[in-house]
């Protein structure tokens, strides 16, 4: 009767979500040829709807699995330093894509070195990385979680199925609006029932945090830690901006704001919900170390399912569902976004029929997520895999950003070869030869992919490079 109840309430939250939304879109009209109507909601986003919006991409089950999976205090320091990367996007970054009007982030590539050839390869690696690390991670951990708190006999790869499924009809019929406005519904749901759950999650142990490994309860970690004190002062940071101010999937959200005052009212909001995000994706884990010992990624959903009461966990299901299917269905639409605006309308049919394309991309990537998630399903840290495998594209990435606005004359071809070179030099690190931390080593690559670059421009290429002017910011 318990299950009944839980199932009963799970399916018409999931269910009221669906309808709300779809009454908020139903009378919006769009244009299938204009890519900024279909991929940026129309430019219409409020600052409330971008920030809610924003947190749910960003707070899905790999972030809330997978960190109190790790069961220590030290991991929120991904939380703390995306309250950096956030206040950089939202000062400097957003200002300057408004200014060049860009549909998607590597579109200021394109405009920065006159040449279309750095967007698409830029695109390409995003949708690399989406394709074979961020989307099958999104669903193999929600359905890990649903499984194990509803101690479900359905295979994890079942359900991430189900997942797929439902976030690619979200992605492929809403456009980025419908995932906005669910987003926004679900954030809320979200925040809440994560402090209660947290709440209950420390009144289980009397609020008695003794017998729990000191090691376990630390901010300052060792170098044998996940998080060693000193790579906080190298490629955390860097990590954070990549993320933050160049990730498409994050971005887009507030490339759809109203202006750049609403984009940025949504950005400074975020910061101070992210302040709260640790309360939610730390602290159970540690509970569950305490009751539990050392589960790893199941422990958040096996805690749940033990604190909450039937109707309760219920709810929470529908809103962490929600979450998933957030974040999957974002990254689906940014995928989308990067292939259509990027690549086909570039290279194939400038006039395209936009939500046509968008379709036949997302279904492939749905495809192609579904199939990873046995790989991943082996992994015995997934936040730690999911971090170390994005320094593949992430810093390559970043760094031709930072010579696009940091450096003026540089040349497109040394650019190309400087990403080539940062995605090969991270590969040797992380599958060869692994000298240092990971973290160390995505700023080693960062560094060493802009010296390459800015040398093969000067040496190679015979460009002089030299420091950008300060850029005027967007009215």
């Amino acid at each position: 009767m318990e299950q009944l109840i839980q199932i009963a309430i799970f399916f018409g939250l999931t269910a009221l979500v669906g309808i709300v939304t779809y009454i908020k879109c139903r009378k919006v009209t769009r244009d299938n040829s204009d890519s900024h109507d279909y991929f940026l909601a129309g430019g219409g986003l409020s600052w409330i709807v971008v920030a809610g919006s924003l947190m749910m991409t960003n707070i899905s089950a790999e972030q809330i699995v997978g960190m109190n999976g790790a069961q220590t205090l030290l991991i929120a320091w991904w939380e703390i330093a995306a309250a950096i990367g956030l206040i950089i996007l939202a000062k400097w970054l957003i200002p300057i894509y408004y200014q060049y009007n860009c549909t998607t982030t590597t579109e200021l590539l394109e405009r920065k070195y006159n040449d279309k050839g750095i967007r698409a390869m830029v695109s390409v690696l995003f949708m690399l990385g989406y394709a074979f690390i961020l989307l099958p991670v999104v669903l193999y951990t929600g359905s890990l979680f649903m499984k194990s708190m509803f101690n479900l006999s359905i295979s994890v790869t079942m359900l991430s199925l189900i997942f797929a499924i439902v976030g690619a009809i979200y992605a492929i019929f809403g456009g980025l609006r419908a995932i906005a406005i669910s987003d926004s519904l679900n954030g809320i749901g979200l925040i809440l029932m994560g402090v209660v759950v947290s709440y209950l999650a420390m009144h289980a142990i009397d609020f008695d945090l003794s017998g729990i490994p000191l090691e376990r309860l630390t901010l300052v970690g060792d170098n044998d830690s996940d998080i060693p004190w000193h790579t906080l002062l190298t490629g955390m940071i860097f990590i954070q901006i990549f993320y933050w101010g160049t990730n498409m999937v994050i971005t887009q959200r507030a490339l759809a704001a109203k202006s750049v005052k609403e984009a940025q009212k949504g950005l400074y909001a975020a910061v101070v919900m992210k302040l709260i995000i640790p309360l939610i994706v730390v602290l159970p884990g540690i509970v569950a170390f305490k009751l539990y010992g050392d589960v790893g990624d199941v422990a958040y959903g096996k805690l749940v399912g033990d604190i909450l009461p039937s109707w309760m966990s219920g709810a929470f299901a529908a809103v962490l569902a929600g979450a998933v299917l957030s974040s999957f269905n974002s990254c689906l639409n940014s995928a989308a976004a990067l292939y259509t605006c990027d690549i086909h309308q570039n290279y194939i049919n400038a006039n395209a029929d936009v939500r046509k394309i968008g379709t036949r991309v997302a279904l492939i990537f749905t495809l192609i997520s579904v199939a990873l998630v046995p790989v991943f399903a082996q992994s015995e840290s997934i936040i730690a895999l999911l971090q170390q495998l994005n320094g593949l594209y992430s810093m390559p990435v970043l760094a031709a950003f930072i010579c696009a606005l940091v450096f003026k004359n540089i040349n497109a071809k040394a650019i190309k070869c400087g990403l080539v070179f940062g995605v090969l030099l991270y590969a040797i690190f992380t599958f060869v030869w692994s000298p240092l931390h990971f973290i160390h080593l995505m700023a080693l690559t960062l560094a060493a992919t802009i010296i390459v670059t800015l040398g093969l421009s000067q040496f190679v290429f015979g460009q002089q490079s030299s420091h950008h002017q300060p850029i005027p910011a967007a009215e």
